[in-house]
């Protein structure tokens, strides 16, 4: 795939103008007090007993997130005998953690997809997204709430207004999560980062506004739900596609089905993030362009960072840039070593 958007120099300049609800810190704000009020947070975390993971303890959580929905993860840490035991530790020798979200149709799969952090003596909190996990991962959360005209997929689920839109209990789910994380008895509340690719990368984005006294870190590597509306007519490559199928058929519920999104619009939602951030975007990426990931980038307050992988896909910088988010990840938080 050749270049497509706008050239490198010109991204690192991009700074459209993209307008923010007027109600748009009211609303985030009833929609995590209405979720708090409904259910508390219940976190729970039982260990899983597997020979298979010796030096890592993996634990299976759920907690309860928007709508009083149990929300599936995984609860990954060290396995040495300080930090094994059921003792609550002082904060110094808790554990610093990231709390990892997952890309589009996939779910939580198992365990032993998620075991680079431990290795690198974090804990690690992946969430389960709710609905999804039949794509090209297994998950085990449901989304019990319907919705109504909607093209195959998530993005367009109950887009007619931003109370019944699907990401609105995804990053509800999100916030939460990064609140169990907090709770866990091994885990430093005040080390806690978030992150995750793509679907992933945009909720991340979404937890670390929605949750900024928690986050203390961000990672967002070419990150999906930024800068939405020109997503949608730059690219025809799914997820963005099913917005134009949506609008297609659709036309006179666009512009109100835009309204909603700008809720759930990262290049919105950064403007709330305090933490500082690492991100990564791919120049040759059909799936989230590389336009719509600076917009975000470029609006995001604070300490940040851009990795700039030109001649890849949304592939991103694969291995080389997930040992560099591992790196990143030290210098901000620190890490657990083993005692001899």
């Amino acid at each position: 795939m050749a270049y497509f958007d706008l050239p490198l120099d010109a991204l690192r300049e991009y700074a459209p103008s993209i307008a923010i609800p007027p109600d748009f810190d009211a609303f985030w704000r009833q929609t995590l007090e209405e979720t708090a009020r409904c259910a508390p947070l219940s976190a729970e975390f039982i260990d899983l007993p597997d020979p298979a993971y010796r030096l890592v303890r993996v634990q299976d959580v759920s907690f309860s997130g928007f709508g009083g929905t149990r929300v599936r993860g995984w609860m990954i840490v060290p396995a040495d005998s300080a930090f094994a035991s059921e003792n609550t530790l002082a904060g110094p020798e808790r554990l610093p953690c990231l709390v990892s979200f997952v890309g589009y149709g996939g779910g939580r799969s198992l365990p032993i997809d998620h075991l680079a952090p431990a290795v690198a003596g974090m804990a690690h909190f992946v969430m389960d997204t709710r609905g999804q996990g039949a794509g090209w991962s297994m998950g085990d959360t449901p989304d019990d709430v319907g919705s109504g005209p909607a093209h195959t997929g998530f993005l367009t689920r109950g887009v007619e207004s931003p109370q019944t839109y699907y990401y609105r209990r995804v990053f509800t789910d999100a916030a939460r999560a990064v609140e169990a994380a907090a709770a866990h008895p091994l885990v430093n509340p005040a080390r806690i980062a978030v992150g995750g690719a793509s679907q992933g990368g945009g909720i991340a984005i979404a937890a670390a506004a929605l949750a900024p006294q928690r986050v203390a870190a961000l990672l967002a590597d070419v990150p999906f739900l930024c800068h939405v509306r020109r997503a949608a007519t730059l690219t025809d490559q799914p997820p963005y596609s099913e917005l134009a199928a949506y609008a297609r058929a659709q036309r006179e519920r666009t512009d109100r089905a835009f309204q909603t999104l700008a809720y759930f619009d990262c290049a919105n939602l950064v403007t709330r993030v305090r933490a500082p951030s690492l991100w990564s975007a791919a120049l040759m990426d059909l799936v989230c362009p590389p336009s719509t990931v600076f917009a975000a980038f470029n609006r995001a307050p604070g300490a940040k960072e851009m990795c700039v992988y030109e001649f890849n896909g949304h592939e991103g910088g694969g291995a080389l840039h997930a040992a560099r988010r591992l790196r990143w990840l030290q210098q901000q938080l620190g890490a657990h070593l083993p005692r001899a």
